[in-house]
């Protein structure tokens, strides 16, 4: 997946919040443009959320690993295990 890919991802209006899926399996959900940042070879997963709405740690995941992109429904709950 390239920059552009994940780029469009987080710029679409009206967001959809998506799931990363890992080359290791794990996932990583992104539920408000604002929980990604985006750099040249990764992009940074907001996980959990505190107190003051913002995330409590980062994830880097390369882009070279993200073997695919879920769409979410917005009532969907956060599975156990997912960030």
């Amino acid at each position: 997946m390239t920059v552009q890919t994940f780029r469009e991802l987080l710029t679409q209006r009206p967001f959809r919040p998506f799931r990363l899926v890992m080359s290791s399996g794990q996932a990583y959900e992104v539920r408000h443009p604002e929980m990604a940042m985006l750099t040249r070879t990764s992009i940074l997963v907001g996980i959990g959320e505190t107190d003051e709405g913002v995330p409590a740690e980062f994830k880097i995941c390369s882009l070279l690993h993200v073997t695919a992109v879920e769409p979410l429904s917005l009532g969907e709950p956060r599975q156990a295990g997912i960030g």
